[in-house]
């Protein structure tokens, strides 16, 4: 039997031809799924970096909050005694922490990933074919 790689001569028959084309169908699917299987490597790969890169500013930009928080209690304590400039800096920060999660609970609820349009469309296109065989079309 021939390889999927040979090119076609002029005295090729046509069952020679016909022969060679599901070899030469395998070889062209294995061919394009090892090309998507790269790809999807590469771009994991880049994927990974990224994610990486945003942890490390996640553990850079937790000490500069923190930094700003002290920075928040030593200027209220110019004013006021360093225990209640503490107490006012957190008694905020548990204010804006209440509001971050009021707002992250009420984004989940609505934004729950049901694809409405799309149910609704498939449930639109089993009507029709169950009308069309029922029609005898």
């Amino acid at each position: 039997m021939s390889s999927p790689n040979e090119q076609p001569t002029e005295k090729d028959s046509l069952f020679t031809l016909l022969t060679r084309l599901p070899a030469q169908l395998i070889a062209l699917g294995r061919a394009e799924l090892d090309k998507a299987k790269n790809e999807i490597v590469g771009k994991l790969k880049k994927l990974g970096i990224g994610v990486a890169l945003l942890i490390v500013a996640i553990f850079f930009v937790f000490f500069a909050i923190a930094s700003f928080v002290a920075a928040a209690i030593a200027g209220i304590a110019t004013a006021l005694p360093v225990w209640l400039a503490a107490l006012i800096v957190a008694f905020g920060l548990l204010l804006l922490t209440a509001g971050c999660v009021w707002l992250g609970i009420n984004r989940i609820k609505n934004g729950v990933p049901v694809p409405d349009e799309t149910l609704d469309s498939i449930e639109k296109d089993f009507r029709s074919m169950s009308e069309a065989t029922q029609n005898g079309r």
